[in-house]
């Protein structure tokens, strides 16, 4: 799913680290907030806005975890300050968080609860949705040892949608929309609880 992207960070960090051995490496999640133009909690939104259905892969209980971006500005301002030796931060929120919890937070910074049908495994995740089929967690304690606090994803979310109602087109789009009007074939059972 990922070819090469990880294995070639992994070379930049190893070239970056030999060349500026002072050099801070920083491996964040999936980064959200003011300013996202990557079509993914706006994608949310846009469904809580238009009183869409919102179509889970599978349940719904894949793990993601999340950065806001204050929070990884606010970071790099610690490590500036502090020159902490460790060079190399895992950060993000040390929870992860289900499909399904995440795109109840994105409607609830809408005014809105959502409405679920499943989608099983036979049709691509990237067609309809806005994440890949993968999941992963972060160990973050040694971010946690230096900025113990980070935004909760609730309030994050909720500033991340007044920032979007405003800019909305500052954001890159997918047609998820048109797959899923036009092409997404699910079954009748696929109900899935809010």
């Amino acid at each position: 799913m990922w070819g090469d992207y990880g294995t070639n960070k992994i070379l930049c960090e190893k070239y970056y680290s030999s060349v500026f051995p002072n050099t801070y490496i920083i491996r964040p999640p999936y980064l959200y907030g003011q300013g996202n133009n990557v079509y993914r909690e706006a994608f949310a939104f846009d469904c809580a806005d238009f009183n869409r259905t919102f179509y889970l892969p599978e349940n719904g209980t894949m793990k993601m975890q999340f950065f806001h971006i204050d929070d990884l500005c606010r970071f790099i301002h610690i490590l500036l300050e502090q020159k902490p030796e460790q060079r190399i931060f895992n950060v993000g929120n040390a929870q992860s968080i289900s499909v399904k919890e995440w795109v109840n937070l994105c409607y609830a910074a809408a005014g809105k609860t959502p409405a679920f049908k499943s989608v099983d495994t036979s049709v691509p995740q990237r067609n309809y949705f806005c994440f890949h089929k993968y999941e992963y967690a972060l160990d973050v304690s040694r971010m946690s040892a230096l900025m113990p606090e980070t935004i909760s994803l609730s309030a994050g979310l909720n500033k991340s949608y007044d920032w979007y109602k405003a800019h909305k087109d500052e954001v890159n789009r997918r047609d998820y929309f048109n797959y899923i009007d036009n092409d997404l074939k699910i079954s009748e059972k696929s109900n899935v609880k809010a």
